[in-house]
């Protein structure tokens, strides 16, 4: 059996580029139609790991911490929007939306990879933030997104409260951060070359394309 590319992808749920950068390395891969010899794995990266359980409204947060104007910020907005829905992907921005803290999403996202559902998963969390207004720190919303890809929900939340899975998280962020991963999306193949950003399908299929071919893996 020939071995699979391995891509790990470092990002976060509420991270809108992370979004459209996965759904245009998606298109590349069904459009070269490699489905079969590709490996996805979401390694966890927090944008906020400092964020309150009550979150920080969107606008306020991030004028704080890029400085971006609430012009600048709507019109990165309609790019993200218009970029999602050439991809077919919502993103609902609305004036009172909060960035809220994502460690828990990670924690449920590292139990949905024993089970093959963690990109499943994935996307139910990002959907549920960006197109139907959820907070994706809720229990409740969690919970609901575990029961839409099929894992046992009890079971996927107990880890919440357990400590080792909870350090496994922490490690695998230092880790990737250790490496000098500082922004995300930053897509790793093979843990030998990398890309960042929301890359043009194009680019995304010359990566796929001479990986594959040379053989690297």
């Amino acid at each position: 059996m020939t071995a699979k590319l391995k891509i790990d992808i470092v990002s976060d749920v509420v991270c809108p580029w992370c979004t459209i950068g996965y759904k245009r390395l998606e298109k590349a891969i069904t459009e070269l139609g490699i489905q079969d010899q590709i490996e996805i794995t979401w390694q966890p990266f927090e944008l906020n790991p400092a964020m309150p359980p009550e979150g920080q409204n969107v606008q306020e947060h991030i004028g704080e911490k890029y400085g971006a104007t609430l012009e600048q910020q709507k019109a990165s907005q309609r790019q993200m929007a218009e970029a999602g829905a050439e991809l077919g992907f919502t993103f609902d921005y609305y004036d009172d939306m909060r960035m809220v803290n994502t460690f828990e999403a990670h924690v449920l996202l590292e139990y949905a990879q024993k089970f093959g559902k963690q990109t499943a998963l994935k996307m139910q969390l990002t959907k549920a933030f960006f197109s139907e207004r959820k907070d994706v720190s809720q229990k409740a919303i969690l919970r609901q997104a575990l029961l839409d890809v099929g894992l046992n929900v009890e079971e996927a939340l107990s880890q919440l409260d357990n400590d080792e899975a909870r350090l496994a998280v922490r490690s695998k962020q230092d880790y990737w951060r250790n490496l000098g991963v500082n922004s995300v999306p930053t897509i790793v193949f093979n843990n030998k070359s990398a890309v960042t950003g929301a890359q043009p399908v194009p680019v995304f299929k010359d990566v796929l394309t001479e990986l594959l071919e040379t053989k690297v893996i």
